[in-house]
């Protein structure tokens, strides 16, 4: 079954072409190193919560939106090694310095994960 990256992250809407010029960059390396696929969704039905919720768990402030994105590998196999090498050819991309990114980085959750279902 394929092994799966996920990712939630407030985006400033003012960065909004900014970030997803940016995925589009980070989408193509992913690719070139063995993701079958990559979403990037940016939130516009993202209910606030009581106990818990995307917005809560990222501090989104009041000018931000939620991004939610996922990265599909054949393999957790092919994950490690294709990851490790994304991040090492991005790394050495002066526009993809932690400073440039159009989102605060500090504040995001990502994880990942075993599929037990896909149909």
């Amino acid at each position: 079954m394929p092994y799966v990256d996920g990712y939630v992250i407030a985006v400033p809407n003012a960065n909004k072409e900014k970030y997803r010029a940016m995925a589009e960059t980070v989408a193509a390396s992913f690719k070139k190193h063995g993701a079958n696929r990559v979403v990037e969704c940016w939130g516009d039905d993202v209910p606030e919560g009581k106990v818990t919720s995307f917005s809560m768990a990222v501090k989104r402030e009041e000018t931000e939106s939620i991004v939610f994105s996922w990265v599909e590998w054949p393999s957790k196999d092919m994950r490690d090694v294709g990851m490790k090498a994304a991040m090492d050819e991005m790394s050495s991309n002066a526009d993809m310095k932690p400073e440039d990114m159009p989102f605060d980085g500090k504040r995001m959750i990502f994880g990942g994960f075993q599929s037990i279902v896909d149909r």
